[in-house]
Parts: C-alpha cells; sequence; structure tokens
C-alpha cells in the first residue's frame, strides 16, 4: 500500500469519526451516518475498494470506541462500502458506485443488522426493520457523493489516483 493512499484513507476515517458528532439522526437502536456512506463513495471512487472497506471498517470500529456508534455499523457501512468498490471497479461509472452503496448498505447491510440487533443488542425488531432507516442514509449520502464528485476537486482526486 502507498504512502499517498493510506493517507487520504486516514483523513476520511477522521472525516467519518468527527462527523459522527454532527450529522445523524438515530432510529431505535441504529444510528444513521450519511456522511459515512458518501464517504464510501468517494473512497470507492478515488481510491478502490479494499480503501473504501477498510475506511467503511476503520470509522466503525472507532465510532464503537468514542461510544458514537453502534455495532449496526459494520455491516451497515462495510457491505455498502464493498459492493461499492466493486460496481465502481467493473462499470468505472458513478452510478456504479452509487448504486453498490445504496444495494449493499440499504438492503444487504440492513438484512445482515437483524441477527445483530436481535442477538447483541437485544432488539426486537422484524427482520426488514432496518431497511428504510438505512435506506434513508445511504440515499442521503449517495446524494452528498455525487455532489462532491462533480466538483473540480474530485476530477483532481481522480486524476491523481488515476481511478
Amino acid at each position: 500500500m502507498k504512502t499517498r493512499e493510506l493517507t487520504v484513507t486516514a483523513l476520511f476515517v477522521a472525516i467519518g469519526i468527527l462527523s459522527a458528532h454532527l450529522i445523524y439522526f438515530p432510529v431505535l437502536v441504529s444510528k444513521c451516518f450519511p456522511v459515512q456512506h458518501a464517504i464510501n463513495i468517494l473512497l470507492a471512487v478515488f481510491l478502490g475498494t479494499k480503501y473504501a472497506f477498510g475506511a467503511s471498517f476503520l470509522t466503525a470500529t472507532m465510532r464503537n470506541l468514542l461510544g458514537t456508534g453502534t455495532l449496526l455499523a459494520y455491516p451497515g457501512s462495510m457491505c455498502g462500502a464493498l459492493l461499492a468498490g466493486i460496481l465502481y471497479e467493473r462499470t468505472r461509472s458513478i452510478w456504479g458506485a452509487i448504486i453498490g452503496e445504496i444495494i449493499g448498505t440499504g438492503i444487504i447491510g440492513a438484512l445482515l443488522a437483524y441477527p445483530f440487533a436481535d442477538y447483541v443488542l437485544g432488539s426486537d425488531v422484524g427482520a426488514f426493520f432496518f431497511v428504510v432507516p438505512f435506506m434513508i442514509s445511504t440515499v442521503g449520502g449517495s446524494v452528498i457523493a455525487y455532489v462532491l464528485l462533480l466538483t473540480p476537486i474530485a476530477s483532481y482526486f481522480r486524476q491523481q489516483f488515476g481511478k
């Protein structure tokens, strides 16, 4: 791994951790962070799948250690980051990354959150309970990422990292 890519990833992890104090909305046992979903898409586009996935894991871990997140961050953000990266690499389209993030978080991550909520957190919500809040959060983050990807700074990052 290159120092430059790791530094950019660490910067996005820091933004994800700091934004958790400012921009989130609670839904029962989950906390929805649209900025995390924007970060997943941006890293998938700028650096690729492994950096997006790694940053989502580190951000979820740090937020849990700092008490600003829940265990639901793992399936929610990591599935979205993984699928955003895979679809972007296959399509080379921003829309591929956005669709990957929305499906990965809003559907797959939401469904995987159910066992966490049921067995680990002791919540008795239904299996599809998290689809709506995760979908709202990921669509909001996807809009943020799309707007940011239209800026000149995004073009600069894409040129620098060859993605």
